[in-house]
């Protein structure tokens, strides 16, 4: 047990330095340096609330003399499941990757199905819908290995932490090969340079056990009768259909996999609609942030960039900041061509001298009345409708519809746009006439508010950019709360995001955690 565990402040340039951590303590306790052994940092965060940044650390400290016992590494728990049950698993996104290591935990065998490619190969894909306006449905930002967070961020930060067991979560992630940074910091990142590596170490994990990934295979069909689910029809890398069966099916696709609902619906499985939310996204000058948070426009050595979390109520409806890229990137996110979506990303550095951030409209049920015709598929049809529209402004490529904040909120043309980091390009365009009104209206008077809230976010120095619409799913795969499996086929298992059951990495790895020991428990007894 550590001596004490005590919380101190760091000026950032001191945060690495060993000999400032044991003054601090010894200043800000009543610690002598001579009782002051081992020090083990176990949670940093920084406070930017004063005239200069600090750097809070709650650290253990040991008697001298004393150390700590090292726990045993999460995968050292993984069995050989070459020749045990199998449970299919659709999609190899962070639930369905999560779901496969804690199937092999439990010795089952996980078979991953992955229409997309492998982690590698992705990179080829993002280049031509980046270089090229090339959408290739199968495989983008959104579908492949990883799923969407690889390419886009790799935030690790979640407000779920009772959904499951996050630090399991992140020390998996640590394990794999990310920076063990992640298992102290408020707001963990690795960054979408780092993640892919990875993700390809759990892949590896997963096959060194046993286990089964198919890149390339899609779900197509499924076999049902009244009571469950039988077997699913699987297409391959080559166009040729095979039939899987298992005792269990994790459905763990991601928000994007239209075709998914689409399948379910024609075989009469029971879907939700759900509440959603839909905008832009708008790109900042870093410094200009880091000036606004820090007081600093150069910031001090091991600050990282300045981030910001901004929320207001606009005609009874949320507008928020959401998925903020500090020293980030705005990439081309659309699963399908003639479709225009963006989203943010970050290296692990934060270097860029960008700052962007999805800035979005909370879109309720009763607000889908103008597309019921689609019934639970309205907040589907209006996802499409704002991407299709974004997508035909322009000239038939990725290069995205946009505007100076200042005159986004005017309802003006801009004759000129700030430089960007999104590599198809952008072109000015008269943003009110593309947005839903509803949205619109309530993202002109929300951006107003923020700027309140944050003197000189409201600047014509940032880009509003056309859209963000893929922050979550609008329809939920229902499925009891004790069981996890579907309400009406008990073989079925919806999971993550794309089920509505998570919103980013950790959570969907949690909810994939939770998914498989209910198969184990209830499939199998393990």
């Amino acid at each position: 047990m550590p001596l004490q565990t005590v919380e101190v402040k760091l000026p950032p340039p001191d945060l690495h330095d060993e000999v400032a951590l044991r003054r601090a303590i010894s200043q800000q306790t009543p610690l002598r340096a001579e009782q002051i052994g081992t020090v083990e940092v176990d949670r940093r965060s920084i406070d930017a609330r004063g005239r200069r940044p600090v750097f809070r650390l709650r650290v253990n400290v040991l008697a001298p003399g004393e150390e700590t016992t090292p726990e045993s590494p999460y995968s050292a728990n993984f069995r050989d499941v070459a020749d045990q049950p199998a449970v299919t698993i659709i999609g190899c996104g962070p639930a369905g990757m999560f779901a496969a290591l804690e199937l092999i935990e439990r010795g089952l065998k996980p078979i991953i199905i992955e229409r997309g490619k492998d982690v590698q190969a992705r990179r080829r894909s993002l280049r031509a819908i980046q270089q090229f306006g090339e959408v290739d449905p199968d495989s983008n930002y959104c579908f492949g290995e990883g799923g969407a967070g690889t390419y886009s961020d790799g935030k690790l930060y979640t407000r779920s932490l009772k959904r499951g067991n996050y630090l399991k979560a992140l020390h998996l992630l640590a394990e794999h090969g990310a920076q063990s940074d992640i298992l102290i910091d408020a707001h963990p990142h690795i960054g979408s340079n780092k993640l892919p590596k990875v993700v390809a170490n759990m892949r590896q994990t997963i096959l060194d056990r046993g286990g089964e990934i198919r890149f390339g295979h899609k779900l197509v069909d499924i076999e049902r009768t009244d009571t469950d689910l039988q077997a699913l029809s699987i297409q391959d890398e080559h166009g040729e259909t095979y039939r899987l069966e298992t005792d269990a099916y994790i459905l763990a696709t991601g928000h994007s996999a239209r075709d998914v609902y689409d399948l379910l619906h024609r075989h009469a499985i029971r879907l939700e609609a759900k509440p959603f939310a839909l905008g832009v996204r708008i790109e900042h000058p870093q410094p200009l942030i880091d000036q606004i948070q820090y007081g600093q426009r150069e910031r001090e050595e091991n600050l990282p960039a300045s981030s910001y979390k901004l929320v207001t109520q606009v005609k009874e409806r949320g507008v928020f900041s959401f998925c903020m890229c500090p020293g980030g990137l705005v990439v081309p996110a659309a699963t399908a061509p003639g479709e225009l979506v963006v989203n943010g990303m970050s290296l692990s550095r934060r270097d860029s001298p960008y700052a962007n951030s999805g800035t979005v409209v909370a879109v309720e049920l009763e607000d889908l009345q103008p597309f019921k015709e689609h019934g639970v598929f309205a907040g589907l049809a209006l996802q499409q409708h704002v991407e299709q529209t974004m997508f035909n402004a322009g000239s038939g490529d990725q290069a995205a519809p946009a505007a100076r904040l200042t005159d986004f909120v005017n309802g003006k043309v801009s004759s000129t746009l700030p430089d960007t980091s999104y590599i198809p390009g952008l072109h000015a365009a008269k943003m009110d006439e593309l947005l839903p009104k509803s949205i619109y209206s309530r993202l002109q008077q929300g951006v107003k508010d923020f700027g309140r809230k944050m003197k000189g976010y409201y600047t014509e120095e940032a880009n509003v950019i056309g859209t963000e619409s893929r922050t979550s799913s609008p329809v939920r795969i229902p499925r009891d709360r004790k069981s996890f499996h579907h309400p009406d086929l008990p073989a079925l298992y919806p999971c993550g995001e794309g089920a509505g059951f998570a919103g980013g990495i950790l959570s969907a790895a949690m909810d994939g955690q939770n998914v498989a020991a209910a198969v184990a428990k209830q499939v199998y007894g393990k």
